[in-house]
């Protein structure tokens, strides 16, 4: 498998750069927890307890720091996969919306998969695209 070009590795990182920013976001504001967080998880049929809140924002933060690191980059989509995959199914059993909020998960994984697979060739040999 041929090495990563140039603009493969810009587009990956900025891929990457995009849903690590979100996550960090997400994580971010489910520590302070801010209330339209408890709000939601209640909406979705979770407790109003923030200590939820907070360890779900610690499995998003750690989940992200491994994703981050190149050595452990696939072990973090790996885990980012099956986080999203929680959400998804959260969202199916409280009937959201289908393109807007239960799908959601699936596109910021093809998004992390993606992002990773432009500029990891460790990537790129294990899952080959050929003509």
């Amino acid at each position: 498998m041929p090495a990563p070009t140039a603009k493969s590795i810009i587009l990956g990182r900025f891929l990457s750069g995009v849903l690590v920013a979100f996550l960090i976001f997400d994580a971010v504001i489910k520590l302070v927890p801010l209330a339209v967080v408890t709000e939601t998880m209640v909406a979705l049929g979770y407790s109003a307890d923030q200590g939820l809140a907070r360890l779900l924002g610690i499995l998003t933060l750690l989940c992200t720091v491994l994703y981050v690191i190149p050595r452990t980059s696939i072990l973090g989509a790996i885990l980012l996969t099956g986080y999203l995959g929680g959400a998804m199914a959260t969202h199916l059993r409280a009937g959201s919306p289908l393109f807007t909020h239960l799908l959601f998960g699936f596109y910021l994984g093809v998004i992390a998969w993606g992002g990773l697979w432009l500029r990891d060739p460790r990537l790129r040999a294990l899952i080959p695209f050929s003509n």
